[in-house]
């Protein structure tokens, strides 16, 4: 049985497209169930609907507290029969209540390769602290930031001239990639949380390493 995914944004939501559009495969194991926005003029709500996604607006501005707007977005997500949470581009730090409710169920991803560049501004530190290699990490949510288990990773090469800019376009093409092979990972049972750890039992794409610059 296919496993039921809420999707949740704030944003354009192009990581929200992606998952969405490799949910339309017949034999991917997860199904695209609610669509959650903590703000209803965000782009990709617009988007879902235009899709025949079920959406759910939550406004973040119309509560007083991170608590009382977790406990709606909780709410829609058990009236939605959620198993697993993707979080993409959702811009609001959850509660320690919320995280912990949805343990060992909830994704996200983060363009850097963790736990290198956590945070805000992920590109510039890349750039900053003169890297080769960056790219972007698929990890379970816990109570600190960027922090979970890793489930999934993708490596970009840092270019000469590159600006935060070109970097996040380029790792956004990964990216697009990755999420959706790490749902479907979770979604199918063949990542495991283990000890704080996540076992896949799978192999890189490449044995012999990305190389930059090139060999």
């Amino acid at each position: 049985m296919k496993k039921r995914v809420a999707i949740l944004i704030s944003g354009r939501g192009s990581n929200m497209m992606a998952l969405v559009e490799a949910a339309r495969a017949p034999d991917y194991p997860a199904e695209i169930v609610s669509i959650i926005a903590s703000r209803p003029d965000a782009a990709g709500l617009a988007w879902a609907k235009a899709q025949g996604l079920p959406t759910v607006a939550v406004d973040h501005k119309s509560y007083a507290t991170r608590e009382a707007f977790d406990e709606t977005v909780h709410a829609a997500l058990v009236e939605a029969r959620t198993d697993l949470i993707a979080l993409a581009g959702f811009m609001r730090i959850q509660s320690a209540a919320f995280v912990q409710k949805w343990q060992g169920r909830q994704l996200n991803i983060h363009p850097s390769l963790l736990p290198l560049f956590k945070g805000l501004h992920p590109h510039k530190q890349a750039l900053d602290a003169g890297v080769k290699i960056s790219g972007c990490s698929v990890h379970f949510v816990t109570e600190e930031m960027d922090s979970g288990p890793i489930i999934a990773q993708a490596a970009v090469p840092v270019l000469d001239g590159d600006t935060p800019e070109t970097l996040a376009e380029r790792i956004l093409v990964a990216e697009h990639k990755l999420y959706p092979h790490a749902l479907a990972l979770v979604a199918s049972g063949r990542a495991i949380l283990d000890g704080g750890r996540v076992r896949s039992g799978s192999t890189a794409s490449r044995a012999d390493g990305l190389f930059s610059p090139q060999l």
